[in-house]
């Protein structure tokens, strides 16, 4: 065991978390007017988008990594755009994976989002329009500081999300170390040569930051729990 840590290549993990700020930094700003308009809403296409936005969480990978592989493809009018015009591939490089994991784990981000401008309390936020406060200057000022536990929930559990990412990452970005080749790449390939022990290591690994990752939400929003209701 202690042969195996020593051999440890830390280059994995490091992709990983980098696509995971990465990713939660871009669908942290798409999200924030998108779920803040689904909450607000009353048009009669709010289902629509909602089923939509959370598609992610039904489909199997396989599907969505299929039809982004399509549509980011040189052949495709996307790809083949930004290839000529700003010379960016966007398959089997890095690009493609944030691109990939932003559409994979977009309800992580939505649905926590949504919920907790849902959950504020109306007379606060007309308040803040009274006092002359814009939309904008509404929800970065007194929405989304309001809203604490639902915010770290969305941050959180959009990072831990993409960290673990497989099936969607290995279709978009195939295994090219230093450019593709996440940590759950990695233990996919020590699995298929057999090098189990390996393997063990870097899912334990895995399983600890996880772990790590959703008993801080938890400690957290029982944390604001406590002293919202002191």
């Amino acid at each position: 065991m202690l042969e195996i840590l020593s051999q440890i290549e830390f280059e994995p993990f490091l992709l990983s978390f980098k696509l995971a700020g990465v990713t939660t930094l871009i669908l942290f700003i798409l999200s924030v007017p998108s779920a803040w308009y689904l909450s607000q809403t009353k048009s009669r296409s709010k289902p629509i988008w909602e089923a939509i936005t959370a598609l992610p969480l039904v489909l199997p990978p396989s599907v969505i990594g299929f039809y982004l592989l399509i549509t980011l493809s040189h052949n495709s009018p996307i790809g083949l755009f930004f290839d000529e015009y700003f010379g960016i591939k966007l398959i089997f490089n890095f690009t493609g994976l944030v691109i990939a994991s932003c559409f994979y784990s977009l309800p992580f981000m939505m649905q926590p989002l949504q919920g907790g401008f849902e959950s504020l309390n109306k007379n606060i936020l007309e308040a803040s329009y009274l006092a002359g406060k814009s939309k904008f200057e509404t929800v970065i000022k007194v929405a989304l500081p309001n809203m604490k536990p639902a915010l770290m929930t969305a941050i959180i559990v959009t990072f831990a999300h993409t960290v673990g990412e497989f099936g969607v990452i290995l279709m978009v970005g195939g295994s090219i170390p230093g450019e593709t080749k996440v940590a759950s790449v990695a233990i996919y390939e020590m699995v298929e040569v057999m090098d189990y022990e390996a393997a063990h290591v870097y899912s334990v690994i895995m399983l600890i930051i996880s772990f790590l990752v959703l008993i801080s939400v938890y400690i957290f929003n029982g944390k604001m729990k406590r002293i919202g209701q002191a």
